[in-house]
């Protein structure tokens, strides 16, 4: 599925980025800027507004939305390796995946039904500010948005996952941090996802979204091809309660990224190489296809 504009820009932003090793440099075009202070304002805001009846029913209809496209746009999405998953406490847990497109959090939300659970997801706060329909969901869907302040990091973000795992629910956090349209490889973990699952002592769920394509062209863009998505379950990764919270993020974060280098290179039969390609990008017919509309097929 293609969503947003300038899809050729973006991926010559992660073949850069891809080359120079810089796996966590944006790669879309036109995403929100905003101060600081605007963040952590925005931020705020948003929970201030959670308590509030029209937030409560705005969120009701979000998740329903949510939960109506998973089992509709997403309906070709298979999961694998549930069963990797017997056996886990009751409680809650960080789940964790390659970010790669708008609404591949849906594509984890699969798993989480089949589990029987209900899921959080961790969004970047100036989501919060994205106009329409994706503004809306972003804002109620069950987030717990994120803000670069030490202060909100320590105490606000903790408390909101706490609760969140109280309530047995899943967490979503993508390591990888910025979204790379459609790649992929996945690409270095950052120690966030791990530190709090540390520190909150709940597991970590790994897991790989393998990126299809289907013989039928894009409608809207005769460049790429349709995809569809299989969500591999890796397996769950427990914080060791005889090692600091630091060393245990540091174990569980190499844990998480070696298993979805194996998955990876496993289902795509390659050995994990960052020197980009056009296979990179699913569903793209590179560049040589390049062509205006009328010259395709």
């Amino acid at each position: 599925m293609i969503i947003g504009d300038n899809r050729l820009a973006v991926i010559q932003n992660i073949k850069k980025n891809a080359n120079e090793r810089d796996f966590t440099a944006k790669a879309e075009i036109g995403d929100p800027e905003m101060t600081a202070q605007e963040q952590l304002q925005l931020v705020q805001d948003f929970w201030q507004d959670r308590g509030k009846l029209s937030s409560k029913l705005n969120g009701l209809l979000g998740r329903g939305i949510i939960n109506a496209i998973t089992k509709t746009v997403l309906a070709s999405t298979k999961v694998e390796g549930i069963d990797k998953l017997k056996g886990m406490p009751k409680g809650g847990a960080i789940i964790t995946a390659n970010h790669f497109n708008q609404i591949d959090a849906l594509a984890v939300n699969r798993v989480a039904n089949q589990a029987h659970k209900k899921m959080e997801i961790v969004i970047e706060d100036t989501n919060l500010k994205l106009p329409g329909f994706f503004g809306y969901i972003m804002n109620n869907m069950g987030s717990i948005p994120l803000v670069q302040s030490p202060n909100y990091l320590g105490r606000d973000f903790v408390h909101h996952l706490s609760h969140a795992f109280n309530r047995n629910h899943w967490v979503l956090i993508f390591p990888e941090q910025e979204m790379w349209w459609n790649y992929r490889k996945p690409r270095k973990t950052q120690r966030g996802a791990y530190y709090f699952a540390a520190k909150c002592n709940v597991p970590v769920i790994a897991t790989f979204i393998e990126i299809q394509e289907l013989p039928k062209l894009e409608k809207k863009d005769p460049n790429f091809y349709q995809t569809r998505y299989v969500v591999h379950v890796l397996g769950v990764i427990y914080p060791d309660p005889t090692k600091s919270v630091n060393v245990n993020a540091t174990e569980m974060m190499e844990k998480d990224y070696a298993l979805k280098v194996a998955c990876y290179e496993k289902v795509y039969k390659k050995k994990l190489d960052y020197d980009f390609t056009d296979w990179d990008i699913a569903g793209w017919r590179g560049e040589a296809a390049g062509k205006p509309a009328e010259q395709t097929e």
